[in-house]
């Protein structure tokens, strides 16, 4: 196998599909917009769900990227071997262009050819779909990675448990996958049969790559039709591929990482190849620092707060904090790890050079304040621990309580309890957490359960009134006030935008007038495709432009608003109705928050 570099890695799988006439479009934000169903950009088809769903993408319909992504689900699982909350995705992307035969051979070359990733044929082993009531079996792909070269007893069959990608909510586009793996243990590869892939020990095969193929609707009634539009999504991890193909025990040995851990084992006096509970500290606080500087550095600029996505952002931080503390990193250091990752993606990711400062400033605030959080834990745990009698224990629901309500590690609760001769009801502990973790779950599994974009009218309506609101604002407010995210569902538009203080009823007032003249002049949306240079020089406002195409959509309403932006929107002002701002809020410093409603009468 070839040795890479991360660098090298984008580069090559970007050259390879640009080679087979795909346009390179840049990563979307990490902040899905107006979509309200989920928190971060989890996947890299996630920003295409509309084009997916056959709306035309400026680009065509050959399409490649690196995209940033966020999960946050596993967590507790960051500091093993393979878990990062923050990671790229390199995928492609037909939208109802080539298929399979096109597809399948693709994968097999960028894989196994000298000139790209170079992987001897028989380590190779794929997974597809083994059909069942709904649909058949995937013959089509097998035949196909056969015709390419891969060995018959490589080629397994999986249930849609394994090979099958949506829907993502309970209806529509959806279809069959084929999986490449490395095979890890060909002796125990060599044992299996057709359909007995799980069966295989862990460690026996590692997932290199996905390519979804869908080519099903899954309508109300259950049934899955074949699409007009067939489409190709594939998802290749970045840092996963990089480890594979370097052979390394973990994602945390490849370049990516390896001048944060020089920063680290600098300011700690450790060594990251200590092992144990001092391993595990350091990729937490790599992580974990790696992806807040992607969050606060990102085009739409999240601060810690609590609620949303801040709030993922500030647990994030402390979190490092606190697996710092236990390796002896000072507080207010974070900031010197993240100017390292600065550096590493400075000429990919430029927005985190732009935004380079508010990255230092946030990281030092965060830190600075749960600073004094540690400092009140410490005196709630005095308390506690002056409750305790002398050879007793601290039941697990409170040790629980110190670190979910203090951040108080119950590492360091469990210290201090043995110095005073007691104990802490560590599987008691455990259980709350994993209550806790329960009803986190149950609670955000409707957050979470979809992916898709909802493209209801009333959206629709609302999505317009955004760009009617941004342009008011500017108008009346200050033309500096630049959109810093939204959020839209069928209820109400939530808008951010930067400025120091909340409007004052007159200002209010002033922009609701100026929307509701714009929607009783019932003017047209129209929406032109062009470069985005041309765009510029034409005046359209690009919100977040670091995701853009060389081609764009543009939305003119008059003279009052001109937007790149992706749609959808009202066909013209005057169907949306009274337009009425209900709340303000802050978000964070300089950044506040406006909703909205429109009022329609029939």
């Amino acid at each position: 196998m070839k040795t890479l570099t991360s660098e090298t890695l984008r580069s090559l799988y970007l050259e390879f599909f640009r080679s087979k006439g795909h346009a390179v479009i840049p990563s979307a934000s990490l902040i899905p917009e107006n979509d309200p169903t989920v928190l971060f950009t989890t996947a890299g088809m996630h920003p295409l769900v509309p084009y997916l769903l056959g709306e035309k993408h400026p680009e065509g319909t050959r399409l490649t990227d690196v995209q940033k992504c966020v999960r946050t689900g596993d967590i507790d699982d960051v500091g093993d071997e393979a878990h990062c909350t923050f990671f790229e995705m390199l995928g492609n992307w037909s939208l109802g262009d080539y298929f399979k035969k096109e597809m399948i051979p693709w994968s097999f070359e960028f894989l196994t050819s000298e000139k790209y990733l170079g992987i001897p044929v028989d380590e190779i082993a794929i997974t597809c779909f083994a059909g069942d009531e709904d649909c058949p079996k995937d013959e089509e792909s097998a035949e196909i990675w056969l015709q390419c070269g891969i060995l018959p007893q490589n080629i397994f069959y999986l249930p849609k448990s394994g090979n099958w990608w949506g829907p993502a909510g309970t209806t529509g586009p959806c279809g069959p996958d084929t999986e490449m793996h490395i095979i890890r243990n060909k002796a125990e590869a060599a044992k299996l049969g057709p359909y007995d892939f799980e069966k295989a020990p862990s460690g026996t095969f590692t997932e290199i790559w996905n390519d979804v193929f869908m080519q099903y609707n899954k309508n109300e009634e259950g049934r899955y039709e074949p699409l007009k539009q067939r489409n190709v999504d594939t998802g290749m991890g970045l840092e996963r591929t990089l480890c594979i193909l370097l052979d390394k025990p973990s994602v945390y040995e490849t370049d990516i990482f390896e001048d944060a851990i020089a920063e680290i084992e600098s300011l700690t006096c450790r060594k990251y190849t200590e092992g144990g509970e001092t391993t595990k500290a350091f990729r937490v606080v790599l992580d974990h620092v790696r992806t807040a500087t992607f969050m606060i550095g990102d085009p739409k600029g999240i601060s810690p707060s609590n609620v949303g996505q801040g709030y993922i952002l500030r647990r994030i931080i402390r979190r490092a904090v606190r697996y710092g503390r236990n390796i002896g990193l000072p507080i207010g250091e974070l900031s010197k790890i993240a100017s390292t990752f600065i550096s590493k993606y400075k000429d990919v990711y430029p927005e985190l050079v732009k935004n380079e400062a508010r990255i230092h400033e946030e990281l030092e605030t965060e830190e600075a304040k749960f600073s004094k959080t540690l400092q009140q834990g410490l005196k709630e745990f005095e308390k506690v621990a002056d409750a305790v009698p002398a050879g007793g224990t601290i039941d697990g629901v409170t040790a629980f309580h110190l670190y979910d309500t203090y951040g108080f590690p119950v590492e360091i609760t469990d210290e201090m309890a043995k110095e005073r001769g007691i104990s802490v009801d560590m599987p008691g502990y455990d259980a709350a957490v994993h209550e806790h973790q329960e009803k986190s779950r149950t609670a955000s599994a409707g957050q979470f359960a979809c992916g898709l974009a909802d493209h209801k009218e009333e959206t629709t309506y609302l999505h317009t009134a955004t760009h009617l609101l941004h342009a008011a604002l500017r108008k009346a407010i200050s033309p500096d006030i630049e959109q810093k995210g939204s959020n839209i569902t069928d209820e109400r538009l939530r808008f951010d935008f930067n400025f120091s203080r909340k409007l004052t009823p007159a200002e209010v007032a002033e922009v609701e007038r100026l929307v509701n003249e714009q929607i009783a002049l019932d003017v047209p949306v129209v929406m032109e495709e062009m470069p985005l240079t041309e765009a510029k020089e034409r005046g359209f406002t690009g919100l977040f432009e670091s995701k853009y195409g060389e081609r764009v959509k543009t939305y003119t309403i008059g003279d009052f608003s001109k937007e790149i932006c992706g749609g959808p929107h009202a066909p013209s002002t005057g169907v949306l109705g009274t337009f009425k701002i209900v709340k303000q809020e802050n978000v964070s410093a300089g950044v506040k928050r406006i909703k909205a409603t429109l009022t329609r009468t029939e």
